[in-house]
């Protein structure tokens, strides 16, 4: 079978489960919601990291998305029926990565449009310009697509959405918090932290805004990397 028809029944997959729509849906309304909640409040120094606000808690139902399609596979013997029907395991992870990919980056972007949109609407001339905005917009959607897809390929790696999901969320809600008041310049090397530099205006570390987002990459691209070894190399 060749790519497209994979890509095809994934994607149909994806659309028609409840959770992973909703875990899109709850994406944008999170981060709408919070950054709406935080733009309203005190002036911040830093008008784009407020505009942005909401993209902390909207990774969580990003890395929710991200698990929840690749552990779907992994109840019931679906992974068994996917791979009869599509026995080159490395053909059937890539369509499934791309499905997980695409809506995930759609969805990001037109959050993070709004969100700018909506941080120069509460904020007035003291929130971010327009040159700022779309550079946070376009951050936002490829650092959000970058966390789903961290958490796919961790979940194929241990075979459980609740594994990675009690893995990631306290990291991104507690841990990276705690490292980067213990040490700034290794906590900005964490996937969470180096991707949401491009959501700053100014930055003191050592990374800027694409160079973070790069580290991001890196750490997705392995974590990808070890989920395409465990299903090529693992029972179904």
């Amino acid at each position: 079978m060749s790519f497209q028809p994979v890509l095809h029944a994934e994607w149909i997959r994806i659309r028609t489960l409840r959770p992973l729509v909703g875990s899109l849906g709850a994406v944008l309304v999170a981060t709408v919601a919070f950054t709406a909640l935080a733009a309203s409040g005190p002036e911040d120094s830093d008008p784009l990291r407020s505009a942005f606000f909401g993209v902390s808690f909207g990774q969580i139902a990003a890395v929710a998305f991200g698990a929840t399609a690749v552990s779907c596979d992994f109840r019931g013997g679906a992974l068994r029926l996917a791979l009869s029907a599509v026995p080159d395991r490395r053909r059937w992870f890539t369509a499934k990565i791309t499905a997980i990919a695409l809506p995930m980056l759609a969805v990001g972007l037109v959050t993070g449009l709004l969100t700018a949109g909506l941080g120069r609407f509460l904020r007035g001339v003291d929130g971010p310009n327009l040159a700022e905005g779309l550079r946070g917009a376009l951050g936002c959607g490829v650092y959000l697509t970058l966390m789903a897809l961290l958490a796919a390929g961790l979940t194929a790696v241990l075979r459980s959405g609740t594994a990675t999901l009690a893995l990631l969320i306290p990291f991104l809600l507690t841990v990276s918090f705690v490292v980067g008041d213990l040490s700034a310049g290794v906590a900005d090397f964490l996937p969470d932290r180096a991707g949401q530099i491009v959501l700053h205006r100014t930055w003191a570390g050592a990374l800027g805004p694409w160079t973070g987002l790069a580290v991001t990459a890196l750490w997705t691209a392995a974590a990808l990397l070890a989920g395409a070894c465990s299903v090529r190399r693992r029972d179904a």
